[in-house]
């Protein structure tokens, strides 16, 4: 009996050694995928390119943590909201330097990372890196620009055909896409989107039941609030965009009682401001691409939420010359969308 024992416990001692062993391998592997994850953030805050290899990984790992995040994201305040990059890379560096570098500061991004500027590539890695580091302190949604047909005319399919030789980032990059959330709801009081609101949804949890997984169609819901503007009139309009509709106060009133929300927060408009409220501080744009397309001449604005929810603006400006690189290629073709 007590050789039995005996037995037992060798077998027992030798299978914590070997749990203990995968432990400390799995450690290891890990702490090694942290390293090279900030490596290549380091490289691209350099804004210099990754290799495909690492692009396409990083895709993927980003792929894996974005599925798991509802149509509607549930965040905590306190949180920094940003309105729209458009590839703007060093502005984007200015974005950080006046709103603090991540994980110190939680952002939410309102989409519209690409097209536009001349490094729409490095900025949006550098951002699905810094997600995949800090998961939890970097919130992304999707924007009009994050498409597959959009980044084929402006800019950023043939920035990756330019800086890679093939269409394969491109191609990773659009899948990432389809894997962004479509809305955010701070403290359950602060609806957070793209464009704006659609006549097919009244409810946030009508958003919940949107089948996001897809490149954004033509028309309907999830169409609308990638597209849709506030407009100085009643009920739904036809949008000049030709995508999305203009939708007035009233249609924002009924919207926030519905859902006991008490302000919706969007991007997508050019303010040469940086931030602009509509119908009585109910709907409110922020815009933080300054000097849009490198001649707007705007400033642009980040809103820090405490929380409280007390609302602090930042205005900035676009990064200094001297701070820039050489761009590589002017931006085409005229949009300002």
């Amino acid at each position: 009996m007590v050789i039995m024992d005996e037995v037992l416990v060798d077998r027992r001692l030798s299978q914590m050694s070997t749990d203990s062993d995968g432990e400390s391998v799995n450690s290891a592997r890990g702490s090694a995928k942290v390293v090279e994850l900030d490596q290549q953030i380091e490289t691209l805050m350099r804004c210099e390119c990754l290799s495909e290899v690492e692009v396409k990984q990083l895709c993927t790992k980003a792929k894996e943590i974005l599925i798991q995040e509802g149509n509607v994201q549930c965040i905590d305040s306190p949180v920094t909201i940003c309105g729209d990059i458009h590839g703007q890379f060093y502005d984007l560096m200015e974005l950080f330097r006046v709103g603090g570098q991540v994980p110190d500061t939680n952002y939410l991004f309102l989409g519209d990372f690409v097209d536009r500027g001349f490094y729409s590539v490095e900025t949006f890695l550098l951002l699905l890196a810094l997600k995949v580091r800090y998961p939890d302190r970097m919130m992304l949604i999707r924007g009009n620009h994050e498409s597959r047909q959009i980044t084929q005319v402006y800019g950023f399919y043939d920035e990756c055909l330019r800086k890679y030789g093939s269409v394969a980032v491109w191609r990773a990059c659009a899948e990432v896409f389809d894997c962004l959330s479509l809305a955010a709801v701070i403290n359950g009081r602060v609806f957070c989107v793209h464009g704006g609101l659609s006549p097919s949804i009244q409810s946030i949890d009508q958003i919940r039941t949107i089948d996001r997984k897809q490149e954004v169609p033509h028309d309907g819901p999830m169409c609308d609030l990638l597209w849709s503007d506030p407009e100085e009139s009643v009920g739904f309009g036809v949008s000049p965009r030709g995508a999305g509709y203009l939708f007035g106060s009233d249609v924002v009133k009924n919207f926030c009682e519905i859902n006991g929300v008490d302000m919706i927060c969007r991007a997508h408009q050019l303010v040469m401001e940086g931030y602009k409220w509509h119908f009585n501080e109910t709907v409110l744009t922020v815009w933080s691409a300054p000097n849009y397309c490198y001649r707007c001449g705007n400033v642009a604005a980040i809103l820090e939420l405490d929380e409280n929810l007390n609302k602090d603006f930042t205005i900035f400006e676009a990064a200094p010359q001297e701070n820039r690189g050489a761009p590589a290629k002017k931006p085409q073709p005229d949009y300002f969308l």
